[in-house]
């Protein structure tokens, strides 16, 4: 279960870029590092930290870019962090879920009881982090998570309205229905519409927390609603609910798919005419990656997504003190491929996890740090985290922008460009394009 070649120990030196680190960790979470002090620490052992995501499978494209990130994030870290006097090594253990919530979970219980981690890292949808995030808080270990609904983090685990948190070790910073719905109304109001949205949602967390909450949302705002019903992953024909949304006159189209069923949906509306009625195609999950959007050929020009991180978000890591567009660029530099949203996500958990560390009065202790992170508010490349103003205890709202993927402009690199259309949840993120009508 192991995947000892991605576990890099860091020296036990400090030179003046660990010490930068550091310090932009200490500044993030108001310790008051001074460099003597750095000097003079005393060496305090290794702190580990898991770090859980998917790599391979269907959903293998969110963890596309994290070597790229966990060797910078390891290069920042490689002369150690200075907390409270003492110098500790760093650690990362990374692990690949396959995609498999089983596979997620046993990986966390082996970081939790043979690896002995000190914090755990998690990412990417509720097959992977809800899992993970379950493992830790029956173990008491803390774990910092991002990337999926919050409803279906918060309550698909067991959580109640209105009551008191069950999680003492388990939390989340990212993006919930509401931002969502934000950022889709904003979207929409752009392109002449007849206001009818074909929703095609599994029967998945995704799909039922956002069935549960976004549906009765969009009727609020105005929308009829289509639901195609639950389909389950892997259905091979949509016919029935492609029928159903052609009947209906659906104008747009609402979906949290994983890839390989978009790809067979979309193909298959293409074949059958549904693709020429669209207006806005509003794709989650699948809509996120170049890689996915890709396979689609001309089919994938002008689908529209919500964005939880772009590269021309105006923030820095605090823990490698890379910008956005410097992260993008490097990622293409150094591996040929497209840049993609779950760069900036990845790192900023990263740099949430550091920070946590840093503020708790002893990181070798769970429950000091587990404190930490319960008032955590610190800066990220997604935007400010502050665990003390969630919209329920343990969470950290995250900003949606709205983004489209429109064909690029001759003679560049890559055949589609992913531009930023609507910025409601956050006015400093700079807008860049006025959505396009899918079928125009």
């Amino acid at each position: 279960m192991t995947d000892t070649k991605n576990s890099t120990p860091a020296s036990a030196t400090l030179d003046s870029a660990s010490r930068r680190t550091v310090l932009g960790v200490a500044g993030a979470t108001g310790l008051a590092l001074m460099l003597p002090t750095l000097a003079r620490a005393q060496s305090a052992g290794t702190l580990k930290v898991g770090f859980v995501s998917p790599r391979t499978g269907p959903l293998g494209s969110f963890g596309e870019g994290d070597p790229y990130v966990l060797d910078l994030a390891r290069k920042s870290l490689a002369n150690g962090v200075t907390i409270a006097g003492k110098k500790y090594a760093v650690e990362i253990l990374d692990r690949d879920t396959q995609s498999d919530p089983a596979r997620a979970s046993q990986l966390a219980k082996t970081l939790i009881n043979s690896d002995k981690i000190d914090l755990m890292l998690t990412t990417s949808t509720p097959e992977v982090v809800n899992p993970v995030s379950d493992a830790c808080e029956a173990a008491g270990v803390p774990c910092i998570a991002t990337v999926m609904p919050w409803e279906a983090w918060y309550f698909g685990r067991g959580a109640k309205p209105g009551q008191p948190s069950p999680f003492k070790w388990s939390y989340l910073f990212s993006f919930g229905v509401a931002d969502f719905v934000k950022s889709y109304l904003s979207q929409w109001a752009q392109v002449p519409n007849n206001k009818k949205v074909a929703a095609l949602l599994p029967n998945d967390a995704d799909g039922n927390a956002i069935r549960a909450a976004m549906l009765p949302d969009l009727t609020k705002a105005g929308y009829t609603v289509v639901d195609g019903g639950r389909y389950e992953t892997g259905t091979t024909d949509f016919s029935a609910q492609i029928a159903k949304f052609k009947e209906e006159h659906c104008e747009i189209l609402l979906t949290f798919p994983i890839p390989p069923d978009f790809a067979t949906f979309w193909r298959q509306s293409a074949q059958q005419g549904l693709t020429k009625q669209m207006k806005v195609v509003q794709v989650a999950k699948t809509g996120l990656f170049a890689s996915t959007i890709e396979v689609l050929g001309p089919l994938g020009y002008n689908i529209s997504v919500a964005a939880y991180w772009h590269k021309n978000f105006p923030y820095k890591s605090t823990l490698t003190g890379v910008s956005g567009v410097e992260l993008a660029d490097g990622y293409e530099k150094g591996t040929g491929k497209q840049w993609n949203q779950q760069l900036g996500a990845t790192l900023s958990l990263l740099d949430v996890g550091f920070a946590a560390l840093a503020a708790s009065s002893d990181p070798r202790d769970k429950a000091a740090v587990a404190k930490a992170i319960s008032s955590l508010k610190t800066q990220t490349m997604m935007g400010q985290i502050d665990f003390a103003k969630g919209p329920v205890p343990n969470v950290s709202p995250t900003a949606m922008i709205g983004a489209q993927w429109i064909k690029a402009p001759a003679g560049s690199k890559f055949k589609y460009e992913y531009v930023i259309t609507e910025n409601a949840s956050d006015p400093t993120v700079p807008v860049a394009h006025k959505l396009i009508p899918y079928a125009s």
